[in-house]
């Protein structure tokens, strides 16, 4: 049941009336676990009972938390959850991965075998409420949070269909205490949870969809395009999923500020950073910062010799791009960011003592400078974490360099032109939070027009078929 859907809007709807127009607390709590279980059912409704039993043991097992004062008992418990939780991700997500890679290294070393391929669906959205439910259970542990007592609210918790299949990743002490407080109907909210869908679907409909034209077809033969196409598609993808996961994030958004809830905001321009450490505190923030909490801090994160803090951001970024899929294309995207996190780290200690070369650095040309050099790393990153395979990915690089190609291009350059100019001008406004400070200005019939003209954009500019959210896979 895809947010940009006609489907979506009905279940919203029916879910909406119903959720405002009872007043008990607690009775919206249950209404909402209803639909969040119909939500993720009109899927696959056995994997939604595994949701359930997954999070019902959570639960529990926060509650024993609770009453064990050991500490060796303590930390029993937490490991039982970790692996628990990381056990059946790795079966669905990743176990014939792992076979087809044990199989290939025994076919180098000489060792023909076979190992039988398990017929496994993969859950929509199980890595996310997978370290939703990781973080419970440690932060319980480490006492930033008290275990919930209530079933129904935990579930909730895990379950809410706005961020239950592709984040933003909920932390507990973040909603737990909202499930607490009374609803009000709040026009001003409604109209800033209208504002956020409305630019979801922008994103998602006149961006993403419309780039998956042009990118689609250049990733699944790079060989067949000539140089420009494939330079445009490399920078078409950094759009398309900007836009697309981006452009879900926000249409998540909108619809918890519709029902009185608050989630965390998940993206902040990152195509406007300067390096590569303050993309990834743009991007996907809610997974940078899970992955700094609870895997690069406990491993010892920037304490020790740089060896060390080098070997934590390596650790750290390839299990994020392992995170991401069950291939060794995603395990490569996730070392080459620590490479880059690594360099970037090294050379601004080596620039920290050379005062005129920060100076450059920082003045306007040096930043547009570094934010360029920081959004082609990005791009060619993300080669690796969009071509099929090895070998497309290194076609696709070699194509960026070598000409060849005859193939007609599948998008117009001016049409890929206007979407960038979008993206730009979006950025631009967003900066500094530009646009807030303008809307507020503008008189209400001008402010109504733009978002009129959005709309115009999405039901026109939308491919006739759409394609299902790039994240939904992770």
């Amino acid at each position: 049941m895809l947010f940009c859907s006609s489907s979506f809007l009905l279940f919203f709807l029916v879910v909406f009336s119903v959720y405002w127009a009872t007043p008990w607390n607690q009775a919206r709590i249950g209404i909402l676990l209803v639909a969040s279980y119909y939500f993720y059912a009109s899927w696959n409704p056995w994997l939604g009972l595994l949701i359930f039993a997954s999070a019902t043991f959570d639960f529990f097992l926060g509650l024993a938390l609770a009453r064990v004062r050991g500490r060796r008992q303590r930390r029993a418990l937490v490991a039982v959850s970790i692996t628990a939780n990381l056990g059946l991700l790795c079966y669905f997500k990743y176990a014939n991965f792992f076979l087809d890679s044990l199989r290939e290294l025994l076919r180098v070393c000489g060792a023909e075998t076979s190992f039988p391929v398990l017929s496994v669906l993969l859950p929509i959205g199980i890595s996310f409420y997978t370290f939703e439910a990781i973080n419970y259970v440690v932060d319980v542990y480490r006492g930033h949070v008290r275990p919930e007592r209530n079933l129904a609210n935990f579930l909730l918790f895990i379950l809410f269909f706005p961020h239950l299949v592709a984040g933003p990743i909920v932390r507990a002490r973040d909603f737990l205490p909202q499930l607490r407080r009374r609803k009000r109907w709040n026009w001003q909210r409604a109209q800033v949870g209208v504002q956020l869908f409305l630019l979801g679907l922008i994103k998602k409909l006149v961006l993403a969809d419309r780039l998956a034209l042009l990118v689609d077809p250049v990733f699944a033969e790079p060989l067949a395009y000539d140089r420009l196409t494939v330079w445009m598609a490399m920078i078409g993808y950094a759009i398309q999923i900007y836009g697309d996961f981006s452009g879900y994030t926000d249409m998540a958004l909108g619809t918890a500020h519709l029902l009185g809830y608050h989630l965390a905001i998940n993206f902040d321009m990152p195509y406007l950073a300067r390096n590569v450490s303050e993309f990834w505190r743009r991007w996907h923030i809610s997974l940078s910062t899970w992955l700094r909490d609870y895997l690069f801090i406990p491993l010892g994160g920037s304490r020790g010799p740089r060896w060390f803090v080098a070997r934590n951001l390596l650790i750290t970024m390839t299990l994020g791009g392992l995170w991401h899929g069950a291939s060794w294309n995603f395990v490569v995207w996730g070392l080459l960011h620590g490479l880059l996190l690594i360099v970037h780290r090294c050379f601004r200690e080596w620039a920290d003592s050379r005062p005129r070369l920060v100076a450059w650095l920082e003045s306007p040309l040096g930043t547009v400078l570094r934010i360029l050099l920081t959004g082609l790393c990005v791009c060619l990153c993300w080669v690796f974490f969009r071509a099929a395979s090895f070998s497309l990915a290194w076609a696709f690089l070699a194509r960026l360099v070598l000409p060849g190609g005859v193939r007609e291009l599948p998008f117009s350059p001016l049409v890929f032109a206007l979407l960038l100019s979008v993206l730009l001008v979006g950025h631009a406004l967003g900066q500094g939070k530009r646009w807030e400070r303008l809307a507020q200005r503008l008189p209400s019939p001008a402010l109504g027009g733009i978002y009129a003209v959005g709309l115009s954009l999405v039901l026109l500019l939308a491919p006739p078929a759409g394609k299902s959210f790039i994240y939904f896979q992770f």
